[in-house]
């Protein structure tokens, strides 16, 4: 069973990764706006979740989000972070960079102590409002499964304007200020087996994320029903050689079973 969110503010939920999470989901509840369309990805396929709903107003967001502050407020529930997610990617919103402004002013004033998350697929950190907004906040989560294009192709399945090179290049210049996120999974799909911990995948990403030097590299895997059913989990001690690997190179890293 895939997963939608509420729009614009969801949970709070329980992260495996972020603890107390409240989320803010920029894009409509009835349907997915993504530019991936990741195999794995526990909202669906693009195609099967298409909307003719609008994204919400920058002043629903700020509303809705204040109201739900002050209930936690009055209910003692402060939340560990504040976290842009929802159904597809949250950076495709027109006002992301307001959003985000008037983010962190109302969660100075109810919950000083909250960190500001954005999950992202990085695909638009080439944009310079995205990019600005994105360096005010405290935590960037951003993806990076594999520097392998054919990967990519398969299993992100990005639109046809992305480029892994200005990708990473721009990631770059986050340095310690983001995370970088790597799904490892393994399966079929469309008749080719796929394996992301294999060393022909993992040694090259490596490389590539020590250049990037994050402030440290969260390595999961699949942990909700997914729409391909062909694909399962990473084992613990696949994840952990991963996290050893890196951790040789002077990296900072975590995994998520």
């Amino acid at each position: 069973m895939t997963i939608r969110f509420d729009s614009p503010i969801f949970g709070p939920v329980h992260s495996r990764r972020l603890g107390t999470s409240l989320g803010i989901n920029l894009l409509p509840h009835s349907g997915k706006v993504c530019n991936f369309d990741c195999i794995y990805c526990e909202c669906g396929y693009n195609k099967d979740y298409k909307t003719t709903e609008s994204v919400p107003s920058r002043k629903e967001v700020k509303e809705k989000l204040e109201k739900q502050l002050v209930t936690m407020k009055e209910q003692n529930d402060a939340p560990d972070v504040i976290t842009f997610a929802g159904n597809g990617e949250p950076t495709l919103h027109p006002q992301f960079d307001d959003i985000i402004d008037d983010t962190i002013r109302l969660r100075d004033y109810y919950f000083p102590n909250a960190k500001i998350c954005v999950l992202s697929n990085a695909t638009r950190i080439n944009k310079p409002s995205v990019f600005q907004a994105l360096q005010k906040v405290d935590q960037n989560i951003l993806k990076l499964d594999t520097v392998d294009w054919d990967f990519i192709q398969l299993v992100n399945r990005p639109s046809s304007n992305y480029s892994l090179d200005e990708t990473i290049e721009k990631l770059k210049l986050f340095g310690d200020s983001c995370i970088i996120q790597t799904m490892f999974l393994k399966g079929f799909y469309e008749g080719k087996y796929i394996d992301n911990t294999a060393e022909k995948y993992v040694l090259p990403w490596i490389k590539v994320v020590k250049a990037i030097n994050p402030e440290r590299v969260m390595v999961y895997t699949i942990d909700r029903d997914t729409p391909d059913k062909d694909l399962v989990k990473a084992s613990p001690e696949e994840l952990d050689s991963i996290v050893d690997l890196l951790k040789k190179e002077g990296l900072q890293a975590e995994a998520s079973y």
